[in-house]
């Protein structure tokens, strides 16, 4: 009897032939955090499954939407994107998961009105996909209404690949003072910002009234209603999307202008870090909370957002802060 000796080509050819191969190559396309750029947004997937989607073109400002939690569990609202059963439309500037604030050298970079600013994409500087994770660079210019340009930005998300019951990522930003000094103004509206699922709101919107709702609760302890404008490491705002508990918290690195910073965290879905609003959440005199940055320097801002199963406790978000810090 002839013994036949496979090469390893040979084995490959038999492979590629029986299917096994692009089966390999299939999965690991599928393992990891994959970014793929599309003519106005980037798609990220994780593990072959959407996570969310970063909008940067003809828009007020990037953001990204869909952000989609454990077992695809949309965290944020579908207005103003998109119309959809049992949703408030209030406050058409809050697209879902963004970045701004509404008094940079007297300009509003936060609403949408016909006087406001408008942060614009110029370019991305990477696009890396990965087994471990994905990481997006780009910069970006605020522009006010005649114009001008107020300041830049070099700009950073990095999404880690995680089991499908948590997502992970942090989001960092470093404003240049590029035409002359940088003021952030003294104003809650700002800055680090999602909108949240509206099942997910503590005030439960018309819609959901006598359903369950969500809670928020800070580093300090402090909960609910009480968190707004106060000081914390981290909040943490939880609820139900389609019959289970889901949350995000979003940590506060220490190295962030006055940290720890202040919370604006509404009882109707909004959850906002913001550092400059002293006037509106300390009831300090007007301008107690201006934070200049002088012409030719920078500042950076860093954030890490948890999404989670679970109220705070079994999520433990407070041991994940202590990674996220170390």
């Amino acid at each position: 009897m002839t013994r036949k000796i496979l090469t390893r080509s040979s084995v490959a050819l038999w492979l590629a032939a029986t299917g096994f191969l692009n089966q390999a190559h299939a999965a690991d396309a599928k393992d990891g955090v994959n970014i793929t750029q599309l003519d106005d947004r980037l798609r990220i997937e994780i593990n072959g499954e959407l996570f969310a989607e970063y909008h940067f073109k003809d828009v007020s400002r990037p953001f990204l939407y869909p952000v989609l939690g454990p077992d695809g569990s949309p965290m944020t609202r579908d207005w103003p994107m998109k119309n959809a059963d049992n949703e408030e439309h209030d406050h058409k500037h809050h697209r879902s998961f963004w970045f701004a604030h509404g008094e940079m050298n007297g300009v509003d970079f936060w609403s949408e009105e016909p006087k406001a600013g408008r942060t614009v994409h110029e370019k991305f500087t990477e696009i890396t996909s990965g087994r471990d994770e994905g990481v997006v660079r780009s910069k970006d210019k605020y522009v006010a209404p005649d114009g001008k340009v107020i300041c830049t930005d070099d700009r950073a998300l990095r999404i880690y690949h995680r089991r499908n019951s948590e997502r992970l990522f942090d989001f960092e930003a470093t404003l240049h003072a590029s035409n002359g000094d940088l003021v952030f103004g003294d104003t809650k509206e700002g800055m680090m910002a999602m909108r949240l699922n509206e099942t997910m709101r503590f005030a439960p919107n018309k819609f959901n009234k006598d359903k369950p709702t969500g809670h928020i609760v800070n580093s300090a302890g402090v909960r609910d209603g009480e968190t707004w404008g106060k000081r914390a490491n981290w909040v943490d705002y939880y609820g139900p999307v389609n019959g289970r508990t889901v949350g995000v918290a979003i940590f506060d690195h220490p190295q962030n202008p006055r940290h720890p910073t202040w919370w604006h965290v509404r009882d109707y879905g909004l959850f906002a870090a913001n550092p400059f609003g002293l006037h509106d959440f300390e009831k300090q005199p007007a301008g107690a909370g201006n934070f200049t940055v002088p012409a030719g320097k920078s500042v950076t801002f860093r954030y890490r957002f948890y999404i989670h199963l679970g109220d705070e406790k079994e999520a433990k978000v407070a041991e994940r802060y202590e990674e996220y810090i170390k």
